[in-house]
């Protein structure tokens, strides 16, 4: 009896073999969540640097015969109690909320430089009362300690940008110490050392660029961060008084009038909320580029 014969088995080639498909859901959704974001922060990048193009209406405009106008088609946002027009005031405090953000975020990074770079790079004694004062500040909460600060020295932008920065300065301090600890320990930082680099090169060249790389993801968080409080000051009565045009200011003129006039709160609160989540989808955007490209 023979055994029948099975036919040779073959192999497909790699050409023909159908391939697996990627899930594109996930990526495609990425997609367009980061571009709406980049769409939101260009508009109010453009509303803060040239206002007159989006609003040309004076947002300072008194019309007490449009007060309490509901949103139409000549007020688009309505008007306030003094008949201003809401879209213009909006789209004119744009410069002034992000400027208040802008500059809390850089007078945070600066005093968290220094703070961290002492602490990271200096002895263990330094090290020690670097983090103390970085405990100290934590122990306040961040609104409470600008709040104090606003009290004793009065409210106004600047004040409000120091306030916020110097409530922000904590977190980022810790940010930088802890790199700063990490990479001065690292092998590549060893190897300069072992080549017989002077510790100010390596400070320079190793050291605080590889530092100083997450921030840049931080920073990015941090305005958006710093934006909502000095609004959240503003809506307290301490930050930028009226007439100014600034969101925070806004809220708080709205709060009064919420039952008669809800867009007077409704349109600012809704464009502080867009622009920092567009901030922190940029934000968690550009950290994934981050942690892929320094895995690669």
């Amino acid at each position: 009896m023979t055994a029948l014969a099975t036919p040779p088995t073959t192999t497909a080639p790699a050409e023909d073999r159908p391939r697996a498909r990627r899930p594109r859901s996930a990526s495609s959704l990425r997609s367009v969540s980061f571009w709406l974001a980049a769409l939101v922060v260009a508009l109010v990048l453009l509303a803060a640097i040239a206002p007159g193009l989006l609003a040309p209406q004076d947002p300072l405009e008194i019309s007490l015969g449009e007060s309490f106008d509901a949103p139409s088609l000549a007020h688009v946002f309505g008007t306030d109690q003094s008949g201003r027009d809401v879209y213009s005031r909006v789209v004119h405090g744009a410069g002034q909320s992000l400027a208040i953000g802008l500059g809390a975020t850089a007078i945070g990074l600066l005093g968290a430089v220094v703070l961290g770079l002492l602490g990271g790079l200096g002895g263990r004694l330094v090290d020690a009362s670097v983090t103390r004062v970085i405990e100290v500040l934590y122990a306040f909460p961040g609104i409470l300690l600008a709040l104090i600060l606003i009290a004793v020295y009065g409210s106004s932008a600047l004040t409000q940008m120091v306030a916020v920065g110097v409530a922000t300065m904590p977190g980022y301090a810790r940010m930088v110490r802890g790199q700063v600890l990490a990479v001065k320990s690292s092998l590549y930082v060893e190897a300069a050392r072992s080549l017989g680099h002077s510790p100010a090169r390596i400070l320079r060249r190793t050291i605080l660029p590889n530092a100083f790389r997450p921030l840049t993801v931080l920073v990015t968080l941090g305005v958006g961060q710093a934006i909502v409080w000095a609004a959240a000051l503003g809506f307290l009565g301490m930050g930028v008084q009226p007439p100014t045009a600034e969101w925070g200011a806004m809220l708080n003129a709205g709060r009064t009038y919420i039952q008669q006039a809800w867009w007077m709160d409704f349109f600012p609160g809704i464009t502080i909320v867009a622009f920092t989540l567009s901030l922190t989808v940029l934000g968690r955007h550009l950290q994934r580029s981050t942690d892929s490209g320094a895995t690669r």
